[in-house]
């Protein structure tokens, strides 16, 4: 029976039960070669598809922003006045008009003035933001209800309504501050005119620019706020950290870049601020309240010197990307670890 039964094992298949291998290739055909995946390919669609998706909004800033900004840097080569728009005529000028700005105090003075007024109101706006940010994170909801409507209701305001609203405020005859001042005993502001003097004119425009700036950054702030854990401000105030050092040393590292970019989006909407300032007093009084934008449109349209005015344009965008400059260094450091 062993032999028997060794001798069926080492016995091949049976030809009828089981088809010959070859024949079952011959039948199904030559298999064909599988084609290598080209990785580089995949990566290089990969890596040119979010340039792709950023190609229209490319498209409509460099023609929305892109064309006047060149428009407006060619007009500042020239010398641009009613004379030239009446005839049709280009007087090209070189830096005539750079030259003339960069040697007049009149230019520095007002470059130093909206430097200055800058730093102040984002000092103020940043300082004001966070503190009520800071305030919105305690407040039980309906208080804190009430008070995020108040500041959506001041941020959406427009700012020619604002304006408005702060010249009834002030005004000299039936204004409601010179009234209540006079009411609390301060009686030589009866009458008082704000905007007849250079520091008060500032006063009020600073009052408006930071009222209607604080809202973006509380609400902004008391949304990272809810990002960041209970259990930190636990652990801070277990290991006896006060109010000061728990901001500055648990929750300004963890916000950090919050603040950055807060305070750069400030600098640039401040310094460019307008319309609050010309439609309060048209940077008066006698100018002593222009800014560098102000101060363009006035010599620009209001002077009629279109040239100038261009030229005093194009230093304001390099004034402000100095200003910025550090913040763009920050950014090309990130992008450079990443």
């Amino acid at each position: 029976m062993a032999a028997q039964y060794r001798g069926t094992k080492t016995r091949g298949p049976d030809p009828a039960a089981t088809p010959p291998k070859a024949a079952t290739v011959l039948t199904a055909g030559p298999t064909p070669p599988s084609r290598p995946v080209s990785l580089s390919g995949a990566r290089r669609r990969t890596r040119f598809t979010p340039y792709l998706l950023l190609l229209p909004t490319l498209a409509a800033t460099a023609l929305l922003l892109g064309y006047p900004l060149v428009r407006n840097l060619l007009i500042s080569f020239q010398t641009l006045e009613p004379f030239q728009l009446i005839q049709h005529t280009t007087e090209w000028n070189g830096f005539g008009n750079y030259t003339d700005q960069l040697t007049s105090s009149e230019f520095w003075h007002t470059a130093g003035r909206s430097v200055a007024f800058t730093a102040a109101n984002v000092v103020l706006i940043m300082v004001a933001g966070t503190l009520i940010g800071l305030l919105l994170n305690r407040l039980g909801k309906r208080m804190r209800l009430l008070l995020s409507l108040g500041l959506v209701f001041a941020w959406a305001m427009p700012q020619v309504a604002g304006t408005t609203v702060y010249q009834w405020l002030f005004d000299t005859q039936n204004g409601v501050v010179n009234w209540g001042l006079d009411s609390l005993g301060w009686h030589s502001m009866l009458g008082y005119n704000w905007f007849g003097h250079q520091l008060s004119t500032f006063a009020v425009i600073t009052l408006m620019v930071v009222w209607g700036s604080i809202p973006f950054v509380a609400l902004n702030l008391f949304a990272g706020l809810t990002t960041v854990s209970v259990e930190i401000f636990e652990a801070a105030r277990m290991d006896g950290a006060g109010a000061w050092r728990t901001f500055w040393q648990v929750l300004f590292p963890i916000l950090k870049p919050f603040f950055l970019s807060t305070t750069f989006l400030e600098i640039i909407w401040v310094f460019k601020a307008f319309t609050q300032i010309y439609a309060l007093n048209a940077g008066g009084p006698e100018g002593l309240t222009e800014t560098l934008p102000v101060y363009a449109y006035v010599e620009g349209f209001g002077n009629q010197h279109f040239g100038t005015g261009a030229a005093i344009s194009m230093l304001t965008i390099v004034i402000l990307a100095a200003l910025m400059s550090y913040y763009f260094r920050v950014i090309l450091k990130e992008e450079d670890e990443l």
